[in-house]
């Protein structure tokens, strides 16, 4: 079981989600699931402008009021390090971190105001990788947003594999970002990981994107079948 107390309930916006990922129309267009989603207003800018999503984070296992107090708990420490990071942190899309603690605010406060109802419509669903219950191809397009490769230092090279084979098999096309781990570098999986999935029909693909917090941290990774 998750322990809230070791998360840390960041989200990302719609106008994030777009730029990280280079969503077209088209792809908004797509039925979309959200990995590790956490408290991101992705889906519920999304819903509002009648688009699909799906989000998973074994995060939706709580309720509003302890997610929102579990960010109020981190969000000092968090604008804390970056202040004290100036280096490692590109102000493109956020402008300063006082910029950054307000995105952030705000995207937690869309998410929480729709998280209820979302959760009744199933769209906020307790899952995580690398099993999830969904048919095959069910989805069009997954979206893994600050998860896979940014936890390689906690998170084994089996367990990125496994996960990036099940959002293949869930998924028609699957996108990942960013390519950097906490401390700033690519991660040492991507290689092996693309070469031992190449061999099994799953193409790679890596693209520049114009979204860039993390210095450097301006590649997503697309798998197709």
């Amino acid at each position: 079981m998750m322990i809230l107390d070791s998360v840390i309930p960041f989200g990302r916006s719609k106008a994030e989600y777009e730029l990280m990922f280079a969503l077209s129309e088209s792809d908004r267009s797509k039925s979309i699931v959200g990995i590790g989603d956490g408290p991101a207003s992705f889906n519920a800018e999304m819903t509002a402008a009648g688009y699909a999503v799906t989000s998973i984070d074994p995060i939706y296992q709580f309720t509003s009021a302890e997610i929102k107090s579990r960010f109020d708990a981190c969000i000092d420490g968090i604008i804390e390090q970056v202040r004290n990071s100036p280096n490692n942190w590109g102000w493109n899309y956020h402008k300063s971190p006082d910029d950054l603690r307000a995105n952030r605010e705000k995207a937690i406060s869309l998410f929480l105001e729709d998280y209820d109802r979302g959760k009744s419509e199933g769209r906020y669903l307790n899952a995580e990788l690398p099993k999830l219950d969904f048919q095959d191809r069910q989805f069009q397009l997954a979206l893994c947003s600050h998860f896979l490769f940014l936890y390689s230092e906690h998170l084994s090279f089996e367990f990125h594999l496994d996960s990036i084979r099940e959002l293949c098999r869930i998924a028609e096309e699957v996108r990942i970002f960013p390519l950097l781990t906490l401390s700033q570098l690519r991660s040492q999986y991507i290689d092996e990981i693309c070469s031992t999935l190449a061999q099994e029909g799953i193409s790679s693909e890596i693209i520049q994107v114009t979204y860039e917090l993390q210095k450097g941290g301006n590649q997503a990774i697309i798998f197709r079948q």
